[in-house]
């Protein structure tokens, strides 16, 4: 899931103004599956007024709005480099109006007081103290430079022999409890399989939370060297049985798991959590068709963005020169998206932007590593017990698709000891869902579905036995 994307310019104003609109604003943007607070902050110039733009839930502050203007108590601003538009009518001490983010329209009032978000609910957060051991703790990836810092939790303090695991957070920079929405999914799995007699380690990624080193270049491949160097920590404490040490990967941990585990015999078993064995240019065009189809696409559209799709994926995987294929990318979504998004009535200026961001995305070391990466040739290397389980409503990792896939592997490779499990009903994160579109997390109270735990849960003790 992706931020709003709150960067600007700097400030051009001009503006008639019929009100007072100048000091601080305050509103409460609603989108899918969560809320945001957006402060705005406005001041007298010489001609007309500047502004500056929040978003404290995303630690953006500050942010300069590149116009503004105030005619017949109507209010206009934008940020054009992040494809941002808003208007509303000044009433008072509020302002009533619609904020645009690449075409997207959301209502978004603004008042003089800051507006209080509802609390979330999330009933399977465990509350302390907890009936366990817990203890933070550092661990060095010499390799990389750097220090992941992380919490391991045992079934009782000074206790031995424990079978442990450790748990690798999906894409994106993530948190030990790989927290997302207000829900912590890896701390309620955690705790249940510590309750369970189980030994957790989880951490936080690089340069995230208190982790050091940089997030931003890092590929899959350097995310699996952070796992190895939380497996040989392990490996170090007394309390754990060095024999029973295994790995569970959600998503894109499900694609580093394996490689952690090929490198490393003595990996004991794997848990893949909604991992995958396609390649990862197929992966991301399925994903982005289940995503448009459950939020209602139609048919057409769908099938235009998954022929643009492929053709931009097919020109990650053949041109390495980068400064060569960024150019080659911006004339194929000049050419394939810009006549559609315009069509649709958004701004050129706005589409221009949006396009240049999105080639920088795509030409990331980590997104052109992932598009030309394909899983199953090291899934099909690993010798240990594996269990993959999917949810059937997963639309960012399709369940048939990558069971099938991991089932493909398993009798290529002959590894007998391999599990597949498709659970009815359940979204990418594991939760009970009824579309299993990401706009949903935020809003289902579950975090972990407890039919995923037990299926997790039961089939570790059966490992480690």
């Amino acid at each position: 899931m992706k931020k709003l994307l709150l960067t600007a310019l700097l400030c051009l104003t001009a503006a008639v103004n019929a009100q007072d609109i100048t000091g601080d604003w305050f509103g409460l943007l609603s989108i899918p599956g969560t809320k945001l607070h957006i402060n705005l902050h406005i001041k007298k110039a010489d001609k007309g007024y500047t502004a500056t733009m929040d978003s404290p839930d995303q630690g953006a502050n500050g942010l300069p709005v590149t116009t503004i203007t105030i005619e017949n108590n109507t209010l206009d601003f934008s940020i054009p480099a992040g494809g941002i538009s808003y208007k509303g009518t000044v009433e008072g001490k509020s302002i009533k109006g619609t904020f645009t983010q690449n075409g997207y329209n959301i209502p978004l009032d603004f008042g003089r007081e800051a507006p209080k978000a509802e609390a979330v609910k999330r009933p399977q957060e465990p509350v302390k103290p907890y009936p366990y051991y817990e203890e933070e703790v550092t661990i060095k990836n010499d390799k990389a430079g750097l220090t992941l810092a992380g919490t391991l939790t045992l079934p009782k303090q000074g206790g031995s022999n424990y079978p442990a695991v450790i748990l690798i957070t999906g894409s994106g920079a993530q948190n030990r409890d790989e927290e997302l929405l207000d829900h912590k999914p890896f701390l309620v799995l955690a705790d249940y399989l510590t309750r369970q007699g189980i030994a957790v380690l989880r951490y936080d990624d690089r340069g995230t939370g208190k982790s050091t080193g940089k997030f931003a270049n890092a590929t899959t491949q350097d995310f699996a060297t952070d796992a190895e160097a939380a497996f040989k920590y392990l490996k170090t404490r007394k309390e754990i049985n060095p024999k029973k040490i295994g790995l569970a990967g959600h998503s894109e941990g499900g694609i580093v798991a394996p490689i952690v585990a090929v490198n490393n015999p003595d990996v004991d078993f794997i848990v893949l959590l909604a991992g995958t064995a396609i390649p990862g240019d197929e992966l991301m065009v399925l994903q982005n068709y289940m995503i448009g189809k459950a939020n209602g696409m139609p048919e057409t559209e769908l099938t235009k963005l998954s022929a643009i799709n492929r053709n931009i994926y097919n020109l990650i995987k053949e041109e390495e020169n980068i400064a060569v294929l960024k150019t080659r990318l911006q004339a194929a979504f000049n050419k394939d998206l810009k006549p559609i998004l315009v069509a649709n009535g958004i701004p050129e200026h706005q589409v221009s932007s949006y396009i240049e961001m999105q080639v920088s995305d795509i030409t990331s070391p980590w997104y052109v590593n992932f598009i030309r990466y394909n899983p199953a040739p090291t899934l099909e290397k690993v010798k240990c017990p594996v269990l993959a389980i999917n949810g059937s409503k997963d639309v960012q990792v399709s369940a048939k698709a990558n069971l099938d896939a991991i089932k493909r592997v398993a009798e290529k490779s002959g590894n007998k000891k391999i599990t597949t499990v498709e659970l009815e009903g359940l979204n990418h994160l594991f939760q009970t869902s009824t579309t299993g579109a990401p706009t949903e997390y935020g809003e289902i109270e579950e975090t972990f579905a407890p039919a995923a735990l037990k299926t997790v849960g039961d089939w570790i003790q059966q490992q480690v036995k």
